[in-house]
């Protein structure tokens, strides 16, 4: 199994549009550090919580051994995030799955191999996993997790799908 770490928020955008199980199918399990764990449990029945806690047979939750790190990301960065890193850097992970452009930006300086959520969907449909993924960017858009009109365009371009049809 190869060695993906998964922050917060490609979890909860995965989990809305009913697609969790995407990471299971294209990388066999994943990693999650504490912290992550934590930010799903601040909600009170979170439905991505709910999912992740089905899922803990290929989704592990790891503790970081490098406490001391964190304070090194502390103002810029939120705790999953940094605890993604951490972990990424222990571990010596294949890929990083992280949606925010400035902890996208420390992965990069870090050397660490980084996707997104797109990023994953957009894999997810070149191995066949999933049909369209128009629908699924429409779901998130439905369920208010934002995307630009730009990234949109790209990802679809990227998996031969239109944005607008007539």
């Amino acid at each position: 199994m190869r060695n993906v770490i998964v922050n917060t928020t490609p979890l909860i955008a995965l989990c809305h549009v009913g697609q969790l199980d995407i990471l299971k199918k294209l990388y066999g399990g994943i990693m999650i550090p504490q912290a992550v764990y934590g930010e799903l449990s601040e909600k009170k029945e979170s439905i991505c919580k709910k999912q992740v806690d089905d899922a803990l047979d290929w989704i592990r939750v790891e503790k970081i051994e490098n406490e001391m790190a964190k304070s090194m990301f502390k103002t810029q960065l939120h705790d999953g995030e940094v605890e993604v890193m951490i972990l990424a850097k222990e571990k010596n992970a294949d890929i990083v799955i992280i949606d925010d452009a400035n902890a996208k930006k420390h992965a990069k300086y870090l050397k660490l191999p980084v996707t997104g959520t797109f990023g994953v969907l957009i894999k997810a449909k070149r191995q066949g996993h999933i049909s369209e993924l128009k629908p699924i960017i429409q779901q998130m858009i439905d369920k208010n997790i934002y995307i630009s009109e730009k990234l949109m365009k790209l990802c679809l371009e990227q998996v031969n799908e239109e944005m607008y049809t007539d």
